[in-house]
């Protein structure tokens, strides 16, 4: 993986985030953490589906998808979490 897929990742991540903090109303953790917490699931998202190879052949539109998706993902379960403490 090169500089210029891992900060696709990253920035894809963190919209991804954003989005999801849009979309779930109850989920967001603001527009700060939405940010953080999507650039962390963009980068693993993307980054554990490359490792099983899920996204052999997939290029650059596979990364924005699974980073975006991994971004969004984690929120949610952040959101979760921070619900119950």
């Amino acid at each position: 993986m090169d500089l210029t897929a891992l900060l696709i990742r990253l920035v894809t991540g963190g919209v991804g985030g954003n989005i999801a903090g849009a979309l779930l109303k109850g989920k967001s953790l603001g527009t700060m953490w939405n940010t953080v917490v999507g650039v962390l699931g963009g980068g693993l998202g993307a980054t554990a589906l490359d490792a099983v190879g899920v996204m052999q052949g997939a290029g650059m539109v596979g990364d924005i998808g699974a980073s975006a998706v991994g971004g969004g993902a984690l929120l949610w379960i952040v959101s979760m979490f921070k619900k119950k403490a």
